[in-house]
């Protein structure tokens, strides 16, 4: 069938963004009459009127409206597409886009360090987002996650260990409220948590069930982390982050209070050389996230 559909619908497509036949034409660098032709084309294969004209130019019809959001989306695929293919022939260069969970950005910074004196021209951005980034729409190159095995077709995904969550307070907050020989005296103590009932942390529900008196409830790491650092209550922290901080160890890591942690790839991308360089250095870094001892 050739690309003829499409041409035509990227051209309405266009129509309907600029409101007339001048500007997508002038997007598009086509001659208006060509512009004209892939609509009429368009409406005659379909059956249906996409536009309204009127003389101040085309209004889509509301079934013009639904075509052009699948056509939108499409286009967006296709650029997407683009994208991936171009970075499979750049090398290691460009964009790399590494998404994780706030708890572990500050523990990824050596391996981002190493990554931009190895390969100077690699541009890494680091996201740290509630929401999860998607790997299939191009959205991020490489994921840190954390918790059970992501099940999302189409990626590729690989065990980087178990972060290492320990129990820490500042010298203020010991000095004044004294340290916790047991899980018993914890119960008597002050915590910085999340306040989230449906929290994926380990940490969260084993304080939920032993009942530490939570004081300040926070749904951001770094306020967490300043609390903690400002006294105000003891809190978890992944073992390197808490030593990074200075803080006292109240408790040692438990089995019981970390998480597993997975290096997710796409599987068309799991292969090029930028993504391997990147997945290779945050393997040789995974110490700081897995280390148990401060």
């Amino acid at each position: 069938m050739g690309l003829e559909p499409w041409d035509e619908l990227r051209t309405a497509l266009h129509v309907a963004r600029a409101g007339t036949v001048s500007g997508a034409a002038a997007t598009l660098r086509v001659h208006h009459a060509t512009v004209i032709r892939h609509i009429d084309a368009l409406e005659d294969r379909v059956s249906v009127k996409l536009f309204q004209r009127h003389t101040k130019g085309y209004t889509p019809t509301e079934a013009g409206r639904a075509l052009f959001e699948t056509a939108a989306e499409t286009e967006k695929r296709f650029e997407q597409l683009a994208t991936r293919l171009q970075d499979m022939q750049e090398g290691i260069s460009g964009e790399m886009i590494i998404t994780t969970i706030p708890e572990l950005s500050t523990l990824l910074l050596p391996a981002i360090t190493q990554m931009m004196h190895q390969y100077p021209t690699l541009k890494p951005c680091l996201r740290t987002e509630a929401r999860v980034l998607r790997l299939e729409y191009g959205e991020a190159h490489v994921a840190i996650r954390a918790g059970a095995k992501p099940q999302e077709p189409d990626n590729v995904v690989q065990s980087l260990g178990a972060l290492c969550v320990a129990l820490y307070a500042s010298a203020e907050y010991t000095e004044r409220k004294g340290k916790a020989a047991s899980d018993t005296a914890l119960q008597s103590h002050d915590f910085i948590a999340s306040g989230d009932k449906d929290s994926p942390a380990p940490y969260d529900h084993w304080l939920a069930k032993h009942g530490g008196h939570v004081v300040l409830h926070s749904n951001d790491h770094a306020t967490r982390l300043a609390a903690i650092k400002a006294g105000l209550g003891m809190g978890f922290l992944p073992v390197a982050q808490g030593q990074a901080e200075g803080l006292h160890q109240v408790m040692p890591a438990r089995a019981d209070w970390g998480t597993p942690l997975w290096i997710v790839t796409h599987v068309d991308l799991h292969r090029s050389p930028k993504v391997q360089a990147c997945t290779k250095l945050l393997r040789e870094h995974a110490g700081l996230l897995t280390a148990t001892q401060p």
